[in-house]
């Protein structure tokens, strides 16, 4: 049986929390519907600068949804500043893997190419924080296998 294990603790804390004010940064616009129709416009306007595309019209659902996403973000970004745990890395790289997803699935849809951003740095922070532990997986296996050969040897 492979059992997980963290990541070194001082240097992955440091990227959990790293990522946890990236987060709070960049979604903190999106809780209420005044400061998303700002972060709205603001997006909207680069992607028409950039010609990338501009955001659809603002209308009730999608404020709707942008502000709860944008509540629950920055709650888990406060709890990951505040009390970072390795196994929050896990979990943020296993969210930011399925945030990628649905925004490669926009970006197929004819979604506004500002969405590249999000989503390279989404994609970044997944790898970052998904792979220290697949790391540990490896050394645990191979430890592992190690001990149970030594048992082996031992009982022969």
């Amino acid at each position: 049986m492979i059992r997980l294990s963290a990541p070194a603790r001082p240097a992955y804390l440091h990227v959990v929390r790293a990522s946890a004010w990236y987060d709070l940064a960049v979604t903190a616009g999106f809780v209420t519907p005044w400061t998303y129709a700002l972060v709205h416009d603001a997006l909207s306007s680069l992607g028409d600068a950039l010609d990338w595309g501009v955001l659809p019209e603002l209308d009730p659902w999608q404020t709707l949804y942008a502000n709860l996403m944008g509540s629950v973000v920055v709650v888990w970004a406060t709890l990951r500043i505040v009390r970072p745990l390795p196994v929050h890395g896990l979990f943020d790289g296993i969210a930011r893997i399925l945030f990628s997803a649905w925004m490669a699935y926009a970006l197929a849809q004819g979604a506004s190419r500002i969405l590249w951003l999000f989503f390279t740095v989404e994609v970044a922070w997944g790898i970052v924080q998904l792979v220290p532990w697949r790391r540990n997986r490896h050394s645990n296996a191979s430890f592992e296998h190690q001990a149970g050969q030594l048992e082996r040897s031992a009982a022969n």
